[in-house]
């Protein structure tokens, strides 16, 4: 008597509301001064945050390992709170400067912050079932455009952000992807604040 054949579950993706801001701890960007690729982090010294929302608000710095080039940002004052950045768009929300990992796709521009960035969304896109959060009005996933989420474009999604994780790992100036550089498309600013209770 044969066995059935097995066959596994397609993948599923349950959405527990995660926000873009989740990604910016580390932030790969093109460096200002060589081309190459640099690292903006949260200034050493900065206490690690209690919730997600402080990493737009903490002092940064912009570091190269390539030319040595160092850069620091500290958000603005507004009265007595800190006015956070805004995450979103081929730039960081720091410096302002062009994401390292981008890359065309699609007709159009595939990005991401870091490596863990790249995973969450290969998670989302190469999934066949998708289940939402209940309160998705800050989360990322729900806000991505419909050409990414679209099931006749997963396989180029997939392999665009295939090639995201490969331009992590490099970081010469000649490494730079030519779809890196500036565009002006950061988004529209929500004024978020930071008070002594936490953010508002």
């Amino acid at each position: 008597m044969r066995d059935k054949p097995t066959t596994s579950p397609p993948p599923r993706h349950h959405d527990v509301g995660t926000w873009l801001v989740r990604f910016t701890a580390r932030v790969l960007v093109v460096c200002p001064r060589c081309g190459g690729r640099a690292d903006v982090v949260p200034r050493p010294g900065t206490a690690a945050p209690k919730y997600f929302g402080e990493l737009l608000f903490q002092p940064r710095r912009l570091a190269c390992g390539g030319c040595g080039a160092v850069t620091e940002w500290a958000a603005e004052r507004e009265g007595r709170a800190l006015v956070g950045a805004v995450p979103g768009g081929t730039e960081d929300p720091f410096f302002r400067r062009p994401l390292w990992l981008q890359t065309r796709c699609a007709g159009r521009i595939l990005w991401a912050c870091n490596e863990e960035h790249v995973d969450a969304l290969a998670a989302y896109v190469g999934a066949r079932l998708r289940e939402r959060s209940s309160s998705p009005t800050l989360a990322m996933f729900p806000r991505l455009p419909l050409w990414m989420k679209s099931a006749s474009r997963r396989d180029e999604v997939l392999a665009g952000l295939t090639e995201l994780r490969a331009l992590a790992g490099r970081s010469a100036p000649a490494d730079r992807s030519g779809a890196a550089h500036e565009r002006g498309d950061r988004p529209r600013h929500h004024h978020s604040l930071f008070f002594r209770g936490g953010p508002y």
